[in-house]
């Protein structure tokens, strides 16, 4: 059951997938429709799921379930993991690897790997003030106060030192 992000109560389990790249506007505009049509028919052993999507800086998904209705189970979380897959694939983007890291540059969203984020980090390129995604959050309430936030705010901060 597809509901606006935005009605979901902050308890909402959350997953977040950033880009290696921005979307393009038609992109966007093919991605929301087929989110919609993902989150209508996503279901847990025939239950109906209550859930919503953000997409933020043309570059972050973010899927969000209402766990208080129904539980995600491990075949619905296969199912969403299989529809990231997909998106993957028709847009030749890079969804899934948890080992890099996006943060602000002025209201540019830059992507590096994890390697990277470390030697900028070490040559102050960066700073426990730049803005960094924790994508780690796992309910809206943390996507709300934690995801965008500081590095030494962030589990980024262990790179600073």
């Amino acid at each position: 059951m597809l509901v606006d992000f935005k009605e979901l109560p902050d308890t909402s389990r959350i997953w977040v997938y950033q880009a290696n790249r921005s979307f393009t506007l038609e992109e966007l505009d093919e991605i929301k429709n087929k989110l919609e049509t993902f989150i209508t028919q996503w279901t847990a052993h025939g239950a109906d799921l209550k859930a919503g999507y953000d997409i933020k800086y043309k570059r972050f998904i973010t899927i969000a379930l209402d766990q208080d209705i129904n539980q995600a189970t491990g075949c619905s979380i296969d199912a969403s993991v299989h529809f990231i897959q997909q998106l993957e694939t028709d847009y030749k983007v890079d969804l899934m690897d948890k080992m890099n890291v996006s943060y602000k540059q002025g209201e540019f969203v830059a992507y590096k790997t994890l390697t990277d984020f470390r030697k900028m980090a070490k040559n102050r390129s960066v700073s426990p003030n730049t803005i960094v995604f924790n994508n780690l959050v796992t309910n809206i309430a943390e996507y709300k106060t934690d995801w965008e936030v500081p590095a030494k705010d962030s589990w980024h901060n262990r790179f600073l030192n």
